[in-house]
């Protein structure tokens, strides 16, 4: 399984202090870390809005890894996607569906305004309840995230793990029983499930 990161247009800092705790949730037994490959793409200007740029940083990286594409296209990606970076993301997470790829799931975190759909499990996280509901509008899946009480844009990406909010099933609009958590935790619930599949 490979993890691509997508940042948005930001200081590449906060993409890092975001990796590094992708990478602590790992080590801490989150996922089998054999079996996880994390990639940032490496975007930090108007690049992140492109699917191709993402799509070809995907396939340079898996000839760098020295895996054949087509066995890297049976190897199923999550895509984890920021603000701006959510246009390029989706886009690219297709690009791969038509080459072949699988995808495993798609998280979009604070991608206002930016339409969802797919034939692969969509979540969204927000920095607060009218991201999480206006976006919503625009397609999501079930199992989504928002901070209560709300955040500033940037600290859901730079610092996931000190955002308390809940747990939402947008289907139903209720919360499921464990509903309050830090979006750490909901980031941690994802990846386990994805893992198991």
């Amino acid at each position: 399984m490979s993890i691509i990161i997508c940042p948005g247009i930001h200081e590449p800092e906060l993409t890092e202090s975001f990796r590094v705790g992708l990478l602590d949730l790992v080590s801490n037994g989150a996922i089998a870390p054999h079996s996880a490959n994390i990639l940032v793409y490496p975007g930090k200007d108007i690049s992140v809005l492109s699917a191709f740029h993402i799509l070809q940083f995907l396939r340079v990286s898996v000839a760098h890894r020295r895996y054949p594409l087509t066995d890297s296209l049976k190897s199923p990606i999550i895509f984890i996607s920021f603000s701006a970076g959510v246009v390029g993301a989706i886009g690219a997470a297709h690009l791969w569906q038509l080459l072949g790829g699988s995808v495993k799931a798609f998280i979009a975190i604070d991608g206002w305004g930016v339409p969802l759909q797919g034939n692969f499990p969509i979540h969204r996280m927000s920095h607060d309840y009218f991201t999480h509901w206006s976006s919503c509008l625009l397609g999501s899946g079930q199992n989504n995230f928002y901070a209560q009480p709300a955040v500033d844009h940037l600290s859901i990406w730079k610092s996931p793990q000190t955002v308390q909010g809940l747990w939402v099933d947008s289907f139903i609009g209720i919360s499921p029983p464990k509903g309050h958590l830090t979006a750490a935790e909901f980031l941690l619930m994802l990846l386990k499930r994805y893992e198991a599949n």
